[in-house]
């Protein structure tokens, strides 16, 4: 399946797939539009009545000043003023409100993709990036539309409040600090298509440092004793000079932003003021005007400020929204409207026809090639090959986390196609090479998304296991919670995962080398319990320990991709072929 690319999505484009995914708060958003305007309209009609008022004043120095009129006119700006703050402090709430309404969206949105994707979606991008896309990524836009977008809309309000006032008061000198700003707009925008780049690689190297991060640390034990810390640290210098080094660029494009719009705005002031001056001078205005333009000029350009930092907010956000949508646009898995939801009166015969399979990354390299077995109710089948053969591949084929390429897998004589993922994953209870305890008491971790699960049953698997005497040393039992202070060995977690498949109760039954980590003594107490897990149920069992299944029904014999023998353990040895010359090695590395 070929993965979609949105990478080299416009800016434009992000930015209409953001607003179509934020109608819901759209009404809300425009709320914010009204107050903003509202605020800043309050703000910028300030300077004419700050003009009057130095008019009073120049005109009184000869006699006396209209101290009265004066006090008015300041009482109403006290009004004007505290009521474009007011506007402003809901402007801002509403807005970020909404912004982090958007953002709890995309994670749950984000989270609940990654149940919709197909599994080889996680062959190709590392689950390290993933969670970067589903936490820095969501961060760093919800952070920058809160706190840039209800600045960005309200700049831009009196920005465009500011022109009309300028040109209503005086014309020429309006198109005098105008052409004075318009150069910082023209070096603004130029910056901004320079830097794009580089925010977006800031936010792609930042995921695969993460990436790379999580992969290490999981695996930090191995990394020791291999010692290969000076190599992990070599590549991590690489990642992190690559995060440092787009970040440089970026952040040195956008921190010209504001020292630049800081000198336009001076360079504004001298602009209106020599200007105003000649005007004056000439008695074409009154000093009031000159004094009021000052005042517009800061309005005009303070705002031009915030919406160059909004812009240098706004790239990384915009890089982070591209690597969001191109995870929300992934291709998905195809709808299965119309097939069975339910296997009914399950018996558990399993049928594999002429099974061809070969990995979506690797196509030209088959991995099983015609693979065709009948396993009837009931039975205990063993899988074993050397490493490579396709054991686990077929177990994931048998669960549809990959799609086959050709032939048909059947239960009870029902395709597996023609029964929802879910139906068919109720069928089958799964025991991993690789263990899984998440946070939580032992309780939750043993009926984990099964309820109502009465304390005997739990007992009683615990006890199958040989973990209830851990269980009960613990200080609080089943309730007592699974942390770092609790040490549990990988054996130990091993027993509980097979607890755990008991008390699911599944008809079918998967042991993918269940066995692995666990002692020769530990062994034989897990072998008498997966004997007793898999009595009355098809089981699958993949295992290098050829003596764990000696008492399968059958055991299928792989070796690059095919099954070349198949019986039970004493006529395969019997027949002095591959499994007996693997037995017979393994019988002896163990003497």
């Amino acid at each position: 399946m070929r993965m979609k690319r949105n990478s080299d999505a416009s800016t434009m484009e992000v930015l209409k797939k953001l607003l179509k995914y934020s109608r819901k708060v759209l009404p809300r958003l425009i709320v914010v539009l009204i107050l903003a305007a509202a605020s800043a309209f309050l703000t910028i009609i300030g300077p004419d009545y700050v003009s009057e008022i130095t008019q009073y004043i120049t005109d009184g120095i000869p006699g006396s000043i209209n101290l009265e009129a004066i006090g008015e006119i300041g009482c109403f700006l006290v009004v004007l003023y505290l009521a474009a703050a007011v506007f402003g402090f809901f402007q801002h709430r509403m807005a970020s409100t909404a912004t982090l309404r958007v953002a709890n969206q995309l994670r749950y949105d984000i989270s609940a993709k990654i149940n919709r994707v197909p599994m080889p979606l996680f062959h190709r991008m590392s689950s390290g990036d993933i969670l970067s896309r589903l936490t820095n990524d969501v961060q760093m836009l919800a952070q920058t539309l809160s706190n840039s977008l209800p600045t960005m809309v309200a700049a831009v309000t009196q920005v465009v409040g500011c022109l009309i006032m300028m040109f209503t008061t005086e014309w020429r000198m309006s198109l005098v600090a105008i052409g004075a700003t318009m150069l910082g707009f023209l070096l603004m925008g130029v910056i901004t298509a320079s830097s794009q780049k580089y925010f977006v690689a800031q936010q792609t190297a930042l995921g695969e440092l993460n990436g790379y991060v999580e992969e290490m640390y999981s695996g930090h034990h191995v990394v020791r004793i291999s010692r290969a810390g000076d190599k992990m640290k070599e590549t991590f210098a690489q990642l992190n000079e690559a995060v440092y080094a787009s970040n440089r660029k970026a952040q040195f494009l956008s921190g010209i932003m504001q020292p630049l719009m800081s000198f336009v705005g001076n360079l504004g002031y001298v602009a209106v003021c020599i200007y105003g001056s000649m005007l004056a001078m000439n008695g074409t205005i009154g000093f009031g005007v000159i004094v009021a333009f000052i005042l517009y000029v800061r309005l005009f350009t303070s705002p031009l400020t915030q919406i160059a930092q909004g812009m240098t907010q706004m790239q990384s956000a915009i890089a982070s929204g591209k690597r969001i949508f191109d995870f929300l646009e992934e291709e998905e898995l195809e709808p299965e409207d119309g097939k069975m939801t339910a296997l009914p009166q399950v018996k558990g015969a399993v049928e594999f026809r002429h099974v061809h399979f070969a990995y979506p990354d690797t196509p030209e390299k088959t991995i099983i090639k015609d693979f065709s077995a009948s396993i009837q109710p009931g039975q205990k089948v063993a899988i074993v090959g050397p490493t490579g053969a396709g054991k686990t591949t077929i177990v994931n084929l048998l669960m549809r986390f990959f799609e086959i390429n050709g032939g048909d897998i059947l239960i009870d004589g029902v395709s597996i196609h023609d029964m929802t993922r879910e139906a068919l994953h109720d069928l089958f209870a799964m025991v991993l090479q690789d263990t899984w305890l998440f946070q939580g008491t032992v309780r939750e971790n043993l009926v984990y998304n099964k309820e109502n699960v009465p304390d005997e049953v739990l007992k009683q698997a615990c006890h199958a296991c040989g973990v209830w005497d851990f269980v009960e040393s613990l200080p609080e039992g089943l309730d007592t919670e699974l942390s770092e202070n609790i040490s549990i060995s990988a054996g130990q977690k091993q027993l509980f995962t097979i607890a755990r498949a008991m008390i699911q109760n599944r008809p079918m039954l998967i042991l993918d080398e269940a066995t692995s980590s666990v002692d020769t003594r530990t062994e034989l107490i897990t072998q008498r319990a997966m004997d007793q897990l898999c009595e009355n149920r098809t089981s699958f069992v993949i295992a290098h320990r050829l003596s764990t299944i000696k008492n399968a029904d059958l055991i299928l014999v792989l070796k690059d991709g095919n099954v070349i023998e198949q019986g039970n353990h004493e006529q395969l040895l019997a027949q002095k072929g591959f499994y007996a010359d693997l037995y017979t090695s393994q019988f002896q590395k163990s003497v």
